[in-house]
């Protein structure tokens, strides 16, 4: 197989408050990431994503894109079913100023809420959740699919995969990528880490926008991602690993496409693909290699994890 169609596969004490610290702040959710250690080089509206009254995962967020830069979260094996999709929004804010709440410019909904993310109602949407993030209305009958950062396939309980589907962990994603060779580095990352991971996993999977100009979802609301990228961080694996993995411990990364007609710089295309998923593919990469492009689309240094994901954790 060539290397550029195995590109295809990728061989590869949560606490909480009734507070409104979830948004603005990731001290509340820093067991999701490798040493306490968010990623370094890209602004944002940091997200504690709490469902249940307990965090989940944690998630770098863009008011003005209304979708996510990156999401990050702790590896579990999946058990039983996917649940069936329950969208969700987040309706933090701040706690009473001058007698009345009032919600700040980074922060994302309205007032009353207790932190935790919930459902969509059946009914119309409070103005407030329509400003700051992006709604259900905005995907359907758009070309795009709801791509989640944090995917639900990388979650053991049913409440931790049911977490994933909120909107702010979610971005436009073509059924091309989503349904095929992201699709498979998933399943792949899956298998992977569950086989060899000796201990946690953490995961950091974000966005590419384009360099030149954003693209939009049908309404101009929500910011529609050139690429996807994802990393993993396994400090404590099995030494005894297959010769195709050798390179793929305690750190790995992708670059896939959500765009077949962009340029073959980052990824190239598999000519040999199936029809319905040419110009989708994932290319597998090192976790220096990434940051070079991360470095190259947002023009600052961006460290994934602390210090390449050296040491035990």
């Amino acid at each position: 197989m060539s290397r550029l169609c195995s590109a295809f596969v990728l061989v590869l004490a949560s606490g909480w408050c009734l507070c409104g610290a979830d948004v603005g702040n990731f001290a509340p959710c820093l067991q999701f990431f490798h040493r306490s250690w968010p990623p370094k080089g890209l602004t944002g509206t940091p997200i504690c994503q709490r469902y249940n009254n307990q965090y989940r995962f944690a998630t770098l967020y863009s008011r003005a894109r209304r979708s996510p830069w990156l999401s990050a979260y702790v590896y579990g094996t999946p058990a039983g079913k996917r649940p069936s999709a329950s969208w969700k929004f987040e309706p933090q804010v701040r706690t009473l100023k001058h007698g009345r709440m009032e919600v700040q410019p980074e922060e994302l909904a309205y007032p009353g809420a207790d932190g935790n993310m919930i459902p969509f109602p059946p009914g119309p949407v409070d103005q407030n959740v329509v400003d700051s993030q992006a709604v259900q209305l905005d995907y359907i009958n758009s070309t795009f699919s709801r791509g989640h950062l944090n995917p639900s396939l990388h979650h053991q309980s049913r409440e931790d995969r049911s977490a994933t589907f909120t909107l702010t962990n979610t971005v436009p994603q073509k059924a091309g990528s989503n349904e095929g060779p992201w699709e498979v580095l998933e399943q792949t990352v899956n298998k992977t880490l569950t086989a060899y991971c000796l201990g946690e996993a953490y995961l950091v999977t974000g966005i590419l926008p384009y360099l030149s100009g954003e693209r939009w979802l049908k309404n101009h609301r929500v910011a529609v991602p050139e690429y996807m990228w994802s990393a993993y961080c396994c400090p404590n694996y099995n030494a005894s690993l297959p010769e195709e993995l050798r390179d793929t411990f305690p750190t790995y990364a992708a670059v896939g496409r959500n765009d077949p007609n962009s340029t073959e710089e980052i990824v190239p295309v598999c000519k040999t693909a199936k029809k319905q998923f040419r110009g989708y593919d994932v290319r597998r990469m090192p976790l220096d290699s990434l940051e070079t492009y991360l470095k190259e689309r947002f023009g600052s240094v961006v460290s994934v994890f602390y210090e390449q994901c050296s040491g035990s954790d």
